[in-house]
């Protein structure tokens, strides 16, 4: 019963505002913000509202209707203020019923009283869904401007916004580096910097704080990657520096002086290395674990002088096998993609649930590809070793910082594509043969929303529920907790 008085309300209130007859049938695409023209979407993400864009001819539009439709089922949205905003409950129910399937979009203007049908466009509705919960930081578009930032979470289903930590309780500190055990937010870990120093892990309701520099080999500990036993946490040793150019298209340069790879023995509060992953002739960084636990990914480069020669710094992408029940690595480093033949340089791997693809970022040269333009996605199949960019996804502006989903049918990234300056997140479907679709940008509940918005969304994680510690019980465990030192192995 109670589902039948929905949907009769549903149809009620879609019928309440009229779609309105067409006087004049345009060839062009209505002009809209954010661009979801095309796109692929899940079946549980919030509705897409979106706005006509602020054009000189859309400035003359006098009335708007937009209409969504899918096997006769119809959500009809009017508006004086160029802004659809879509109901939730009407929009959830109308995408449960198109998975699989395409939602057709038609934007009506009206001007000069005459009522004007833009070309249609389709939406395409996946069978798979997407994690709930989306984790982020936010932080301004200036690497040194971090004096109010923090780790928050978004439920993907609504606008709902919280934060996770906050650094306006831990003295104005930098936080970085969360990371998720396979997509789990109930076991991560953060990252603190200056006087509360140290990495934080949550794991069974309860915080640990570990002192972060093991010796002067260990420094420090970031770039990490949990093990799916949850027991290890690869982690590189970063000697970070930046520097500013004043005539070039990337507007930063982040380089390393030095860098290794090492994992981190939660249990028994270990350092374990080897020597391959460690000399002071090549940089290694960005570590990340297969889904079985038995290889460990990163990034490689001969060692350059640096700042004079980071342009001629290219990482290649390696594995080296890791036993779990031994604590111990390999003797032997394959190269996946060879850099220096290339002349290109890859940053964050990251391997699909499946084990089947891995995909990274490539670049001209560097590690820090968030600040480089030509910074472009590329998927590796690991069974055949075919290497393509993921061409749907990518855009003229930086694509990095990438994380699959807990199933693997959906990833998210940061990408520079709508202003040049700030990092949006943006969702792409992956489809059985590795191909992406074309991406949409994280809806928000006002469409103008990124208009206003001078933050940049920092590392965007998917993860498969909400995060339930508050940004209390880190601070707390920042301002008193004493931290445990790391021993090696």
């Amino acid at each position: 019963m109670k589902q039948l008085l929905y949907i009769l309300s549903f149809l009620l209130v879609s019928c309440s505002v009229k779609e309105p007859g067409a006087d004049i049938l345009s060839d062009s695409l209505p002009e809209i913000y954010p661009d979801y023209t095309f796109c692929t979407i899940p079946a549980n993400i919030a509705p897409l509202r979106f706005m006509l864009a602020e054009t000189a001819e859309n400035k003359k539009i006098d009335d708007a209707v937009a209409v969504i439709e899918c096997d006769g089922q119809k959500i009809i949205e009017s508006s004086k203020s160029y802004k659809f905003l879509f109901n939730e409950d009407d929009w959830h129910m109308l995408l449960q019923s198109a998975k699989g399937k395409e939602i057709q979009v038609k934007v009506y203007t009206h001007k000069d009283s005459q009522w004007t049908l833009h070309k249609p466009f389709q939406i395409k509705v996946a069978d798979e869904e997407i994690d709930s919960h989306l984790a982020y930081r936010l932080i301004p578009p200036g690497y040194d401007l971090w004096y109010q930032l923090g780790i928050y979470q978004r439920d993907l289903t609504s606008y709902k916004e919280t934060a996770i930590a906050v650094n306006r309780l831990t003295d104005h500190n930098c936080m970085n580096c969360h990371s998720f055990n396979m997509q789990n937010p109930n076991t991560m870990m953060l990252h603190m910097r200056k006087d509360h120093g140290g990495t934080y892990i949550r794991k069974d309701g309860k915080i640990e704080k570990i002192n972060g520099k093991v010796d002067e080999e260990i420094p420090n500990m970031v770039y990490p990657y949990w093990h799916p036993s949850g027991k290890y946490i690869a982690f590189s040793t970063n000697d970070t520096h930046q520097k500013f150019h004043m005539k070039d298209k990337n507007r930063i340069e982040v380089f390393d002086n030095k860098s290794n790879v090492f994992v981190y023995d939660v249990v028994n509060h270990q350092a374990i290395t080897t020597p391959l992953l460690t000399d002071s002739i090549h940089f290694e960084t960005f570590p990340t674990f297969s889904p079985d636990g038995k290889t460990l990914y990163y990034c490689s480069a001969p060692s350059k002088k640096m700042p004079d020669e980071y342009q001629d710094v290219h990482y290649s992408l390696c594995k080296i096998s890791f036993d779990a029940e031994k604590g111990t690595f390999g003797t032997r480093i394959d190269t996946l993609y060879n850099a220096t033949t290339q002349e290109k340089s890859v940053s964050f791997p990251r391997v699909s649930p499946d084990g089947k693809w891995l995909v990274f970022t490539l670049s001209n040269y560097g590690n820090f590809s968030i600040w480089h333009k030509d910074a472009d996605l590329y998927i590796y199949n690991l069974a055949t070793g075919e290497i393509k960019p993921l061409s749907a996804a990518n855009s003229e502006n930086v694509d990095s910082y990438h994380s699959w989903s807990s199933k693997g049918h959906w990833m998210v990234f940061s990408s520079r594509r709508d202003d040049g300056l700030y990092t949006r997140p943006y969702f792409t479907y992956i489809d059985a043969k590795g191909q992406s679709h074309k991406p949409f940008m994280l809806p928000q509940e006002d469409p103008s929303f990124y208009a206003d918005f001078m933050m940049s969304y920092n590392i965007p994680e998917l993860i498969n529920g909400p995060v339930t510690a508050t940004p209390e019980e880190f601070a707390e465990a920042a301002l008193h907790l004493e931290g445990q030192n790391v021993k090696r192995k």
